[in-house]
């Protein structure tokens, strides 16, 4: 798992102190400029989300911004856990 168990932790615990839910979510990617790992990315998401995406200047990386309405904290995690999933994927 690329993101670290220990950091969702510690984000869901900030996430819930925070609260204000539900809200607009930012996530933000690093993921290798494929059209497999793009698409895996965008899978995990609502269709309504908004999407944004950079190629880095040698072209090897996409960096992915992904904005969403999220109900709580918990739906946060569960989108990077199924994130971590793709391999090499770098969590911001």
């Amino acid at each position: 798992m690329s993101i670290h168990i220990d950091f969702l932790k510690r984000l869901e615990d900030q996430l819930n102190v925070e609260g204000n839910w539900p809200k607009v979510y930012m996530f933000k990617f690093i993921i290798l400029n494929n059209n497999r790992d793009y698409a895996l990315l965008r899978h995990i998401f609502n269709e309504d989300s908004i999407i944004t995406y950079r190629n880095s200047n040698a072209g090897k990386y996409i960096s992915v911004t992904i904005k969403e309405m999220m109900m709580d904290a918990s739906e946060v995690i569960v989108r990077y856990r199924k994130a971590s999933e793709i391999e090499g994927l770098i969590a911001l």
